[in-house]
């Protein structure tokens, strides 16, 4: 009768042992997935983020080289931008959000330019921060 008792504990841990490993395999693929899954949401919520602010950048800035203007009720969308970026931007694109808003100002206050002088100067005040944006979001394609 030993035997039979060896013989059933045998099979009841073969099963015992298929079904955690069963189950193990199927919790680590789940956990990946929804790990994959929330990379690429954040990449996505990053991304759409950067593009307005850009949009909004571009917008101002071009206004701000033939324009001067006292009042900041203009950046007001800008800087809501700004303080979500803050919210979940690495410090790099942070600080270069805020180098694009400073130049904005600045652009405001100086002359007007003409759009000879505009494309003399050739400046490109959104360039260091689409390279910063571009560099964060690389993070999210790679990990």
């Amino acid at each position: 009768m030993e035997a039979a008792y060896v013989s059933a504990l045998a099979a009841l841990a073969g099963s015992a042992i298929g079904g955690l490993t069963s189950f193990a395999t199927s919790w680590a693929t789940l956990r990946a997935q929804t790990r994959a899954q929330r990379r690429a949401s954040e990449a996505d919520k990053r991304q759409t983020l950067f593009g307005t602010f850009l949009d909004e950048a571009a917008k101002l800035y071009a206004d701000a080289l033939q324009h001067n203007r006292d009042e900041a009720s203009e950046l007001i969308g800008l800087y809501a931008l700004q303080g979500r970026i803050r919210l979940i931007a690495s410090p790099r694109v942070v600080e270069t959000a805020d180098t694009v808003a400073r130049t904005i100002m600045d652009a405001y206050s100086a002359p007007n330019m003409t759009l000879d002088e505009i494309r003399a100067a050739a400046i490109d005040p959104l360039q260091q921060f689409s390279e910063a944006a571009r560099q964060e979001l690389r993070t999210f394609e790679q990990g």
